[in-house]
């Protein structure tokens, strides 16, 4: 049933894609202008913003760029280290376990807008990961990460440090 299941999904979804496709083709300039009037229509003035960020308890700064003369809005974040926990004596059942409720309490934090970007580190070192809560205080974002369920089994421990970063910038 889960197999029959999952083609029909599939087939609505690459229906729905042709469709979009379709539909979507617009001529170069008239894509430019929608994107645009999109931008426009979600983005905030600087003022909004602040006023919105500091009414919710955020720390933020401006930041005049030397090289631009630009001036960057910065916004205290917060960068979870999860290191290796002491208790790494779970059977493999286990661990998958706690693997499985570690990621589904990882992507239950961004799709809330608690946390921004999670992700491994590419070695096997006592540092295993990270994640970047954009929550206004260090308490929220500690009280968050110790909620994840391998901290709680003991098999991860968190360290947590003030982070600022240009609001809005992308990763590159």
């Amino acid at each position: 049933m889960k197999h029959i299941t999952l083609i029909i999904c599939f087939l609505f979804i690459f229906a729905s894609c042709k469709e979009d496709a379709k539909t979507s083709m617009l001529p170069l300039n008239e894509i430019e202008t929608e994107t645009v009037k999109e931008a426009t229509e979600n983005t905030k003035s600087v003022k909004a913003l602040k006023e919105e960020l500091t009414s919710k308890g955020f720390k933020i700064f401006d930041y005049v760029d030397e090289k631009t003369q630009d001036t960057i809005l910065m916004q205290q974040y917060f960068i979870a280290f999860l290191k290796r926990g002491p208790i790494r004596n779970q059977n493999e059942e286990e661990a998958n376990r706690l693997q499985s409720e570690h990621l589904a309490h990882l992507g239950k934090m961004y799709e809330l807008g608690y946390a921004d970007i999670s992700g491994p580190f590419g070695d096997d070192g006592d540092i295993r990961g990270i994640t970047i809560y954009n929550v206004p205080t260090l308490k929220i974002a500690d009280s968050l990460a110790n909620a994840d369920p391998m901290v709680k089994a003991g098999r991860l421990e968190i360290e947590i440090h003030p982070w600022w970063a240009g609001k809005g910038f992308p990763l590159r």
